[in-house]
């Protein structure tokens, strides 16, 4: 993914290496919108049910509701609302300053479990596996639960939406994109790894009456309801940040006020969801995934393919001014040319083979309701509002986009 950031100021993943404005590109940008949209949902329903979560903590005798996790999320849309619109071109120095948090809480939350839990086995850790769903097999349990740790990886590419307001993008983008994914894989494993072997009951854990099970892991670990009550509060301040963004779009105002505005009514919609069953909530998940991932497919494909027939080309110098960025812009004839950074072959085509097998899967699982028996109310319906924004899109461009629609503006500067 990173190694498809182009000379020419890179705009997106799902655009540039295409080379396309017709109907796959429509049916990117329409895919992208309906998951970074339920994105942004899901998100702020994480938040929501993790305060419900720090209430049950502190107050033992409260007695959740699924229209209190409404709610709760709605209070912390408008806290990213109001940070968004009020801390405006302060908002790099706020998330310097939540990075520290980020830092602090990781190893304060490490550090108290692998120091005050009383310790599991190895066997317990990486060879016992649980079949919760009723899945005919193992194998199938382990890929139906897939998406949920795939979920955790979305956004890698969302850096590339700030590439028009970085220096020395075709470098730095793809460089920002590698280690952020390896610093928070690293991160990420680590914390699974330290919270597994300070688990204790986790039958317990699992059937806790808590909003999420890592909460009843947390309380065994710590003994100390306060002690639980800071981790939770940790986690909810990194996870309202996640839901705060802004980017620069004019002159007169440093907000996309309308986008933010649509954004929020569509993810208070969805949140009311959330009212009648977290299993139908669920599926607003699953469609992040599907169509986030679908996009992400779409690309890696049409990359392997530019790779096979060899057209993408390595130009015979590595400064920035032996790049022919014409050939690289959306509806060129001209050859594509690889950008600065790059994977060199065959590991570059192995990977890109590779990246398309792994999609392939999640897109393929994001589809499948969480356990068997299926009934109305459990079955995943994320596969119909995915399928419906693909034939949307494909009806919108043969009817009205393919005598309007010419793909995404790309501005090149020529010294």
């Amino acid at each position: 993914m990173a190694s498809q950031t182009w000379k020419s100021e890179p705009i997106g993943l799902q655009e540039l290496e295409l080379n396309s404005s017709g109907p796959n590109s429509l049916l990117r940008w329409w895919l992208t919108t309906a998951g970074w949209q339920a994105n942004v949902a899901s998100s702020s329903y994480v938040c929501g049910t993790l305060l419900q979560g720090f209430i049950e903590v502190v107050n033992p005798g409260y007695s959740p509701k699924l229209w209190h996790a409404t709610l709760l999320t709605y209070a912390a849309v408008v806290v990213a609302i109001l940070c968004t619109a009020l801390v405006g071109g302060q908002l790099p120095r706020v998330e310097n300053g939540l990075l520290v948090v980020y830092v602090l809480g990781f190893f304060g939350v490490l550090v108290s479990i692998v120091s005050l839990a009383p310790h599991g086995s190895a066997k317990d850790v990486f060879a016992t596996f649980l079949n919760e769903g009723g899945w005919s097999t193992q194998t199938l349990s382990v890929f139906v639960g897939l998406p949920g740790n795939a979920f955790a990886f979305l956004g890698a590419d969302s850096v590339y939406h700030m590439s028009e307001e970085i220096r020395d993008a075709p470098l730095t983008v793809p460089r920002t994109m590698v280690w952020g994914l390896v610093i928070n894989g690293v991160v990420g494993l680590s914390m699974d790894i330290a919270v597994l072997f300070s688990a204790g009951d986790i039958d317990k854990a699992l059937n806790s009456d808590y909003v999420y099970p890592f909460i009843e892991v947390v309380m065994q670990a710590l003994d100390s309801r306060a002690g639980t009550a800071i981790v939770v509060a940790v986690i909810i301040v990194v996870d309202v940040a996640l839901v705060i963004g802004v980017q620069q779009v004019g002159r007169k105002s440093t907000i996309p006020l309308l986008a933010i505005f649509i954004t929020i009514t569509i993810t208070m919609i969805l949140n009311l969801i959330s009212i009648s069953s977290t299993v139908a909530f669920n599926d607003v998940v699953s469609l992040t995934v599907s169509t986030l991932y679908a996009s992400y497919l779409v690309a890696c494909v049409l990359l392997l393919w530019r790779r096979l027939e060899g057209s993408i080309h390595v130009p015979d110098s590595h400064s920035h001014d032996a790049f022919d960025v014409k050939g690289n812009t959306p509806g060129s004839s001209g050859q594509l040319h690889w950008g600065p950074w790059r994977v060199k072959e065959p590991l570059g085509t192995l990977l890109n083979l590779f990246a398309c097998v792994y999609l392939t899967i999640v897109f393929i699982f994001s589809f499948f309701p969480p356990s068997t028996p299926v009934s109305p109310g459990t079955m995943n319906y994320s596969v119909l509002v995915s399928g419906f924004v693909a034939i949307a899109s494909g009806f919108y461009y043969a009817l009205v986009a393919r005598k309007t629609y010419v793909g995404p503006l790309i501005e090149v500067h020529a010294d």
